[in-house]
């Protein structure tokens, strides 16, 4: 595809709407999330095979002496994706820029964004399933041959262009797949999956994140926190300050595990990591449906929320943990989740607390 270019698109978009953040010139570590992000794979916790097959490539890509194929990471949200993509870049010794595909509204953002790169720089596009088509048609020559096909000039003045790029990584992060476009997927060289953590891994993920922030925790105290963490390291260090928090206010400041557990049940978080929007979902399929099936559109008017949040935060957890199940009729409260909640099913029609 050709892309109709004025004079405006060869240029860097102006800095306010600049849809690129570099690392290094923001106030990177002074972000919570982002001081506490990992810098290597040696401290990256967690997507142990994952790790490994990246490691791999990225050695034999330095033998070759050449750029990494491109690369997309999928799964929820919360679990590292644009972590990995800043550690990759630390171990591959290139620069990143970092945007998001809302961001990339206009030709002339992505057009702005692929000129600016230098050779083996790493570009890292967040949740690439959203960028629209035009965005779309003009990273596919810029990923299969490093060009951009464009063509400026009005009526009898039109000049086709090729202009070439430098060899350049993309990564793409994803929590749809599913909603990437064929074309653009098939672009990806390598694709992975990255998994929920394990209650295990989770704790070293507490525990680190603690160290960084001088918050004193004992293990229990971090198994406590990882248990109700959702299988998630986002999740986990945002409930780390939280429990911090109480700790320190009606405590000595250790988390233990008494300590985790009552600050946790104060926060109306459960055992297994449920919220009341959750356990508001599971109660309203139970009690006004007979456990389902419902569709998600009921679901979401009854409870007040988004369909997107739904979909997006609330059920990939639910659908992991075996609470939720999704049907060709709609979504089915599942056998596990009766007892969590405190119901006894004893009939087809009947549901008992």
């Amino acid at each position: 595809m050709s892309i109709i270019a004025d004079d405006n698109d060869f240029k860097q978009p102006r800095e306010a709407k600049n849809p690129v953040t570099k690392a290094e010139t923001t106030e990177f570590d002074k972000n919570f999330e982002n001081c506490i992000r990992p810098k290597s794979f040696d401290t990256y916790i967690g997507q142990s095979a994952l790790k490994e097959a990246l490691q791999i490539t990225i050695e034999a890509s330095k033998k070759r002496e050449l750029p990494l194929d491109h690369l997309l990471f999928y799964g929820p949200p919360g679990l590292g994706k644009t972590t990995l993509a800043g550690v990759i870049a630390e171990q591959m010794g290139a620069e990143i820029k970092i945007t998001s595909a809302p961001a990339l509204e206009r030709p002339r953002d992505i057009i702005g964004i692929l000129m600016s790169l230098k050779g083996g720089e790493i570009l890292f596009i967040d949740e690439i399933h959203r960028l629209n088509k035009v965005a779309e048609e003009i990273l596919y020559p810029a990923m299969e041959d490093f060009v951009l096909d464009m063509t400026t000039g009005k009526s009898q003045t039109v000049k086709t262009l090729r202009i070439p790029l430098p060899k350049f990584t993309l990564i793409g992060a994803t929590t749809k797949a599913g909603a990437l476009s064929g074309p653009l997927r098939d672009r990806f060289g390598i694709i992975h999956r990255l998994e929920f953590y394990t209650e295990d891994e989770l704790a070293q993920v507490i525990k680190r994140t603690a160290g960084i922030l001088n918050i004193e925790i004992d293990t229990k105290g971090a198994h406590a926190i990882a248990r109700r963490s959702r299988g998630t390291p986002r999740i986990a260090n945002r409930l780390v300050k939280r429990v911090s928090d109480y700790a320190l206010v009606k405590h000595d400041g250790k988390i233990t595990e008494t300590i985790a557990n009552q600050a946790l049940d104060i926060l109306k978080i459960d055992e297994l990591g449920l919220d009341n929007t959750d356990r508001n979902l599971l109660k309203l399929i139970i009690e006004k449906y007979n456990g389902g099936p419902v569709g998600i559109e009921t679901i979401a008017t009854a409870i007040g929320e988004d369909t997107r949040t739904i979909e997006d935060v609330c059920e990939p957890y639910l659908l992991q943990a075996g609470l939720l199940q999704r049907t060709p009729r709609g979504r089915k409260v599942s056998p596990s989740a009766y007892g969590h909640l405190g119901y006894k099913k004893y009939s087809d029609q009947q549901t008992l607390f």
